[in-house]
């Protein structure tokens, strides 16, 4: 990271004809020695960061940031216990953000110290109850655990609390797509993807998606189809006992329905059938008034798409994992539509916050 350079500012005040000069404050020079520290921190040089940190504390002993990236910088050199040390009187102070008690617990976590960390995780959530952050940590214990419904409950709590926040959909689309339940997991990996895009990680999930539609769609003979999304088949009566209406199942009865109507005149799943397929759900989805009754933020960015011409783009984007070459093939065969989908996605992204968001339990 580069450091930025501050200088002396000239205030000029005319009064009683003459010029006051205002010297450099000492939280400017503490912010450009921790400028300075984050840049010799992220080169590997610790030593020399630390030492900025320290100064900078000295010159803004108020400002929690230095002690915190001091921490960092010892987290960074595995020396956890030192971590500790910087970040425990934060807490005592009642100036902790959500970012300490999640790296005390990490320190915690990585010396084995689980219950110090499980206890830190639920004392940063009492002062954040919507962290998606300590969320993702108390479901990454559970998981390490192999605990897996417990992880989905904090995964998915840290979603719906915190819906701009990726791990969590991260975690829980890599749990759904290897259950029975794939459906949480496409859509849970499809929002994640859109989040956290051209990563790494949305790669991995790119090929899962690919691979979960490929493996939950079977043309078992010219004329029959599979579709296995969910085994979850339990009615909610509890809106009917109020007088309203019996809630459906919505990965056998909704999702699967509508997925099946979507793939009636397919013979195979590929990249080209499957923005052929997802075309074809959106469709029935919103002729079956589905998306009044099971409103779905993700299905109306899609239909924003289809409505703007470039859902086939989006599609391609979205699974080209699954099948590099033939994405690639078809990026440079379509490169005029590329880059304009390009220029319209970056100022087109899911919306997601408190009003708009998605999650297993809204149905």
């Amino acid at each position: 990271m580069k450091s930025t350079l501050l200088f002396f500012t000239f205030l000029f005040v005319f009064s009683l004809g003459h010029v006051e000069l205002k010297a450099q404050s000492n939280e400017d020079k503490a912010l450009a020695k921790g400028q300075e520290a984050i840049r010799l921190v992220d080169e590997g040089k610790y030593a020399e960061g630390i030492k900025r940190l320290e100064e900078a504390q000295k010159l803004d002993s108020k400002n929690t940031t230095y002690p915190y990236e001091m921490a960092h910088a010892y987290y960074s050199q595995k020396d956890y216990r030192k971590a500790i040390k910087y970040l425990e009187p934060l807490v005592k102070q009642k100036t902790a953000k959500e970012n300490v008690y999640q790296l005390i617990g990490n320190s915690y976590d990585l010396l084995n110290e689980k219950g110090k960390a499980l206890t830190t995780y639920d004392d940063g959530l009492k002062e954040f109850p919507n962290s998606g952050s300590l969320h993702l940590e108390k479901g990454n214990m559970a998981l390490f655990k192999e605990d897996y419904n417990s992880a989905l409950a904090y995964y998915e709590k840290g979603i719906e609390v915190d819906p701009q926040f990726a791990s969590n959909y991260y975690w829980a689309a890599r749990i759904y797509c290897s259950s029975t339940e794939k459906v949480w997991g496409v859509l849970y990996g499809e929002i994640f993807i859109n989040l956290e895009r051209n990563s790494k990680r949305s790669g991995e999930i790119s090929k899962l998606l690919y691979d979960t539609y490929k493996g939950a769609i079977k043309f078992t003979s010219d004329t029959s189809i599979s579709v296995s999304f969910s085994k979850q088949a339990t009615m909610d009566i509890s809106n009917l006992q109020k007088g309203g209406e019996m809630k459906m199942p919505y990965g056998t009865f909704v999702y699967e329905m509508t997925m099946t109507m979507a793939i009636l005149h397919e013979k195979k799943i590929d990249l080209v059938s499957l923005n052929r397929i997802r075309s074809n759900f959106v469709d029935v989805y919103y002729k079956n008034g589905n998306d009044t009754k099971y409103a779905n933020v993700l299905f109306d960015y899609q239909q924003q798409l289809k409505k703007a011409g470039y859902f086939e783009v989006y599609n391609y984007w979205l699974l080209g994992k699954g099948e590099e070459a033939v994405f690639s093939t078809w990026r440079i065969e379509n490169k005029a539509k590329w880059e304009e989908f390009v220029a319209w996605f970056n100022e087109h992204k899911l919306t997601l916050n408190e009003k708009h968001k998605f999650y297993r339990k809204q149905y």
